[in-house]
């Protein structure tokens, strides 16, 4: 009976999310995979919702009908072959039934041909980087929501914990195929709007395509338990028009060219202790917290630290930084960061808080350690 009234209950959920009211149910999606994918979940739902009504409808009439109060006596029969068939049949060709939509669901789902834009998409914790393979531009998304908002100093806003500073930009209408890998553990890039969730795994790569039918923001998150900040790893993808899209990729491709060429450019300390707080603080202090204290044995301290003042350890601090320590929670930033702001990051820290060493790092030093191994200080 409970059971009963459990299909009962979700099968008018269902209904009433049919009409876009409810939350009980899964999005139809913007996509026609989605939109395939809700309707393969819809027939299989009634479906079991049939079954459930016919096998306790005979269930509780024979119940009522055949009652010991009626005079009705138990029948005493063993191995109808009649039966038996019968009751293997019927759920074999139901299996028949549900697999043909699954199978042509899933026949789309997996059909990665004739892709007019493909994107690596690369996890770390807790951020992704998106490459538009071909186009020469790669940048990270990470969480946008403000620390107040995380320890309830400020009122939530309605898209707590899915905000992003860099979305993820893809046109309408256009067929895009998404590499999924990770470089560090396992993640899950979940766009539900997209019904698309596939596992990032280092040193694989998966791939999984949409085609977005409708302009708009939709808003995922990692579906993978990845770690102490798992919650702190959203999506975000905007539907552009075509027009839109090549505006921005366009000037995408300006910024990273520009970006480039300011690791030859000739930088103040002043400027790069500008440039260093602003990467400290959207990428250091989440650990080694703002004033640099830390949060011993795990995130040492790196105010006073001796690997910081010491100008003998000057290549290991950007040893550091740039491949990370094995087995840590500190990671590689070679790929993360750019030369220029591997350099600004390490000179704000040698010359932050009591830190006053008077170093300053430049990013040709950056690019000839990552080369040599050696820090060879430039003379400025």
């Amino acid at each position: 009976m409970q059971r009963l009234s459990v299909c009962v209950f979700l099968m008018f959920a269902s209904l009433w999310t049919c009409n876009g009211v409810s939350a009980f149910n899964m999005k139809k999606g913007v996509s026609d995979v989605s939109n395939s994918v809700y309707d393969l979940h819809m027939t299989m739902f009634f479906i079991c919702i049939c079954i459930g009504v016919i096998v306790y409808g005979f269930m509780f009439y024979a119940m009522i009908k055949h009652r010991k109060s009626k005079g009705a006596k138990a029948s005493n029969f063993h191995e109808n072959a009649f039966i038996e068939i019968v009751w293997t049949t019927i759920p074999f060709l139901i299996l028949i039934a549900i697999s043909i939509p699954a199978t042509h669901t899933l026949i789309k789902i997996y059909n990665q041909d004739d892709s007019e834009i493909d994107i690596k998409i690369t996890a770390y914790q807790w951020k992704w980087q998106y490459e538009y393979l071909g186009e020469g531009v790669s940048f990270f998304s990470n969480l946008q929501t403000p620390k107040e908002e995380i320890v309830g100093i400020r009122k939530k806003n309605p898209n707590y914990l899915l905000e992003v500073d860099n979305p993820l930009i893809i046109p309408v209408d256009k067929k895009v195929r998404f590499l999924v890998t990770s470089s560090d553990v396992i993640h899950s890039w979940f766009m539900p709007d997209f019904a698309i969730k596939r596992d990032a795994i280092p040193g694989f790569i998966n791939e999984i395509w949409t085609k977005v039918k409708y302009i708009g923001t939709y808003r995922g998150q990692c579906a993978e338990l990845c770690g102490k900040d798992h919650a702190y790893m959203p999506i975000v993808v905007e539907a552009k028009s075509q027009q839109e899209f090549d505006s921005w990729i366009k000037n995408k491709k300006i910024e990273a060219k520009k970006e480039r060429e300011l690791a030859s450019k000739k930088w103040s300390k002043q400027e790069l202790m500008t440039r260093g707080e602003a990467t400290y603080k959207k990428i250091c202090a989440a650990c080694h917290q703002p004033n640099g204290k830390g949060s011993p044995p795990v995130f040492p301290a790196l105010d006073g630290a001796a690997i910081v003042k010491d100008k003998d350890k000057i290549a290991h601090h950007i040893d550091i930084v740039t491949h990370g320590i094995k087995g840590t929670a500190m990671q590689a930033f070679i790929h993360q960061l750019s030369l220029v702001d591997i350099a600004a990051v390490i000179t704000y820290e040698r010359n932050a808080w009591g830190n006053k060493t008077g170093d300053v790092i430049y990013p040709q030093d950056i690019n000839n350690y990552i080369k040599t191994g050696k820090y060879q200080p430039q003379n400025k």
